[in-house]
């Protein structure tokens, strides 16, 4: 069985430096092979390309833009009314992907309108989300792009998001049936949303295109106290062959290279993976 592979999530790794670029360099020489960034949009694609090359990563997931922020908004794929947004933000999107080399983007659902009733606008924001993801399908295929769809806690994190768990993610895919839209499993969101991990690991795998991690409740290092064992979590990824990358999104709880021990003792234990897509 092959061994995992790790992506730094810049966003969040590195809160120490200031700016993308310094995060990657840090990534680069902490042992990773990868990166992935929440929204590049304030940096130039191509400095952040040649940042990346230099750190000797390459970069596997970006997100869609957030939409208006000051707003609250935090992806637009289901808003109602936002349509137009939303395919503009995917084309900005994927014009980072292709300067970045960048294989996969994170298409963001958003929230359930302020003041709204979630049961009420369900159906609704339903309909424009397939809507929304077949157009971004046909976009990301021309570029032989992948789009993923990842369901977010509604009980800590995001109480107002609209595709807040594994069940309903995969019943979307379904509805819209694309090969190149798949899930994204962050195991925080689905831990606080559902548990039951081996069992919707071993389901949803098959639609799986990356994976993130974090320690539930406090968001840390997947060795910082909590729920989680994530030993025993790699290795079920590992024996379901998962292939993808995993993602490190969580909060240092200190330095992050201090914090990163738990990886350095995975890769003394496991080796480190060979280069592949």
């Amino acid at each position: 069985m092959a061994p995992l592979r790790f992506s730094a999530n810049v966003s969040w790794l590195f809160p120490e430096l200031p700016g993308l670029p310094a995060r990657l360099r840090a990534a680069g020489s902490s042992g990773f092979e990868a990166a992935e960034v929440a929204w590049p949009y304030a940096e130039q694609p191509e400095a952040l390309a040649r940042a990346a090359r230099e750190a000797g990563l390459r970069l596997v997931l970006i997100n869609t833009p957030p939409g208006d922020r000051e707003k609250g908004e935090m992806g637009l794929g289901a808003v109602p009314g936002r349509q137009a947004a939303f395919r503009e933000g995917l084309e900005r999107a994927v014009l980072y992907a292709k300067a970045l080399g960048c294989p996969r983007i994170h298409l963001m659902a958003g929230r359930v309108p302020q003041g709204a009733d979630r049961a009420a606008v369900r159906s609704e924001m339903e309909t424009v989300f397939l809507e929304n993801l077949r157009h971004a399908a046909g976009v990301l295929a021309q570029e032989s792009l992948v789009g993923l769809l990842e369901p977010i806690n509604t009980r800590i994190t995001d109480p107002r998001y609209f595709l807040d768990t594994p069940q309903q993610a995969a019943a979307i895919l379904q509805k819209v049936g694309r090969p190149n839209l798949q899930l994204q499993m962050d195991l925080f969101h689905w831990q606080i949303m559902d548990g039951n991990l081996t069992g919707n690991i071993r389901e949803f795998l098959p639609l799986i295109g990356h994976v993130q991690a974090a320690q539930v409740p406090d968001r840390g290092e997947p060795d910082s106290p909590g729920e989680l064992n994530f030993p025993y979590l790699f290795q079920l990824l590992e024996d379901e062959g998962y292939r993808g990358f995993v993602g490190c999104e969580y909060r240092p709880q200190g330095d992050t290279v201090e914090g990163l021990s738990w990886l350095r003792s995975y890769w003394d234990r496991r080796g480190r993976p060979q280069a592949g897509r």
